[in-house]
């Protein structure tokens, strides 16, 4: 049974929007102000933003769906369960601190280890994704679909950046966009939200955590798009961090056969 006809998804659904309404309204508060920046462990900036948006999406996930686990970016995960929220309060934390407005909130739920419904919200822009197993990805409200493109030599390709690339990814990566018609950089998040549209064909990443995409996984895939780690595996909380996202069934199979070595 998908998710669109589980008893909890009306509410699950209304909440994930609430939850982006949050972020968007702390963002766009804090957003191109004087901010202090600390640093995480593994070197990553967060600020007063990530944190205050997650806190209160946590506070109000509990107020409506107490049974259900919390994972999220900046604090410890809570309880266990059937369905897990997992939050990425702010992605692109770098892109947020510099004044540049591609960045987003990640909003993601799972059922076991399945995402079943996800929010890409895009704050500065005012620009949203919803997406939910078995129901189509929706655009501010409207239907979103991917491109029609079926031929690599015709498609853009996306990476946020390729400092993340290690020495055995960066060539396969490179092999693939050579292939492309156009290769771009930059984005975060806000990539799988323009392959949802139909802006671009090929998102490919490396050194997720599932923060980063377990949301992003009903919206590329409600749009009619695939979305997997590079061997075609499905993502999963365990999967190792390298995603690719594809327009359609025929670039996602090129993409895989140039990523997977």
């Amino acid at each position: 049974m998908s998710f669109a006809r589980h008893p909890d998804c009306a509410s699950a659904l209304a909440l994930a929007e609430q939850l982006a309404d949050v972020a968007r309204r702390i963002a766009v508060r804090h957003f191109r102000t004087p901010l202090a920046v600390t640093r995480k462990s593994d070197g990553s900036p967060v600020t007063v933003a990530d944190k205050e948006i997650e806190s209160e999406m946590r506070r109000m996930i509990r107020a409506v769906f107490p049974a259900h686990a919390i994972r999220g970016e900046e604090f410890a995960a809570e309880g266990s369960g059937e369905f897990t929220w997992v939050l990425d309060p702010i992605d692109g934390t770098k892109s947020f601190i510099t004044g540049f407005p591609l960045f987003g909130s990640l909003i993601g739920l799972m059922q076991g280890e399945r995402p079943v419904l996800g929010v890409l919200e895009a704050p500065v822009l005012t620009e949203r994704w919803v997406g939910c197993e078995g129901r189509p990805t929706l655009f501010n409200g409207r239907e979103a679909h991917t491109s029609a493109c079926r031929a690599l030599g015709d498609a853009a390709v996306y990476t946020t950046t390729a400092e993340t690339f290690n020495s055995e990814e960066r060539p396969r990566f490179e092999a693939l966009g050579a292939r492309a018609a156009l290769r771009r950089y930059g984005g975060d998040c806000y990539l799988y939200g323009m392959l949802a549209s139909g802006c671009c064909e090929l998102v490919v990443e490396v050194q997720l955590k599932p923060h980063d995409f377990v949301a992003v996984v009903p919206v590329v895939e409600g749009a009619g798009g695939r979305i997997s780690d590079w061997r075609g595996a499905p993502l999963s909380t365990a999967s190792d961090g390298r995603v690719v996202a594809a327009a359609n069934e025929t670039l996602w199979r090129e993409a895989i056969a140039e990523l997977s070595g």
